[in-house]
């Protein structure tokens, strides 16, 4: 997938073309991406996305956006697994935000992305003041020449699938709720960097994992798989938190204890799908009952997976 910041590049072929967040790319987005690459391979053109970066809420009221469910590397990852070819990352400013509807449709649109079919969800509402809406750009695309589609909601149990329902049942623990959501277990991507060592002197060495996510969506402890690694995937048991027992950090961080594992992996790049919670993170009163712990959390992650 090419990967494009802005529109100083338009794009070199016409386009058929979606626009949205994408935020953790869950049912409702695949549907949509499904429907963009078999119009795209239909026709001989790029199926190609407009996301934005910051996410609009998070420019808008960074103090009340929720967290994210995916980092911008995660997302295209996931839009790439998903057939999209082209994917042009629009910076959220004050002067993009300004951009009044029709300005959006002549100047990224047609000028910059060469839409030729555009697919959008049956929501979707665009321009400065959200002015812009399906109405608005089916009006533009006759006029402009060319083709505009809504796509209705997926729904699971008549529950939508949303970003912000995935969200709500990663916070409440219910990964099984948000696996069903996301069509996929949820995951995070990370590198493995050097740490304290702690878990060594607990007797379970763990994968310090450097992670983007500043506020990720869930926190506790898992049972887990991890990608990346020769031979995997492996499982494990992981804590995403902020270790208030031991040296407490600031910046959430990602500790996975692989079963059966010992190598060296600094520096590998890995994805943690979290299958299972176990409990929410806690502080101990002492080393010891941590300890104790530890070894009943990779004990239950075990169970989990019938190990």
């Amino acid at each position: 997938m090419l990967v494009y910041r802005g529109f100083s590049q338009a794009a070199h072929s016409a386009t058929v073309l979606t626009i949205g967040n994408f935020d953790g790319v869950h049912l409702g987005h695949r549907a949509l991406l499904a429907r963009l690459t078999a119009v795209a391979a239909a026709a001989g053109l790029p199926a190609a996305v407009l996301t934005f970066e910051p996410h609009p809420r998070e420019f808008f009221a960074p103090q009340s956006a929720p967290p994210r469910l995916s980092t911008l590397r995660e997302k295209l990852e996931l839009l790439a697994d998903d057939g999209v070819e082209l994917c042009h990352v629009c910076h959220f400013n004050a002067r993009f935000a300004a951009m009044s509807a029709d300005e959006f449709i002549e100047r990224v649109l047609l000028a910059a992305l060469r839409v030729r079919h555009l697919i959008v969800g049956d929501d979707f509402r665009f321009g400065a003041r959200r002015s812009g809406d399906f109405a608005l750009l089916r009006a533009a695309g006759a006029r402009l020449g060319f083709q505009v589609e809504a796509m209705a909601s997926v729904t699971l149990e008549g529950e939508r699938a949303s970003s912000s329902a995935v969200r709500d049942a990663l916070q409440r623990g219910d990964l099984q709720h948000a696996a069903r959501l996301l069509g996929r277990p949820y995951s995070i991507d990370g590198r493995v960097v050097h740490g304290d060592k702690i878990g060594r002197q607990l007797g379970f060495a763990t994968a310090n994992i450097r992670i983007k996510h500043e506020r990720p969506p869930l926190q506790g402890v898992f049972a887990v798989e991890v990608k990346g690694l020769p031979g995997g995937p492996h499982r494990g048991a992981a804590n995403l938190g902020y270790r208030p027992t031991v040296n407490q950090v600031t910046r959430p961080l990602l500790e996975v204890h692989l079963f059966d594992f010992c190598a060296d992996i600094y520096g590998a790049h890995l994805n943690v799908r979290f299958l299972h919670k176990l409990r929410d993170e806690m502080k101990f009163p002492d080393f010891d009952a941590l300890k104790a712990q530890i070894a009943s959390d990779v004990g239950a992650a075990q169970a989990y997976f019938q190990l």
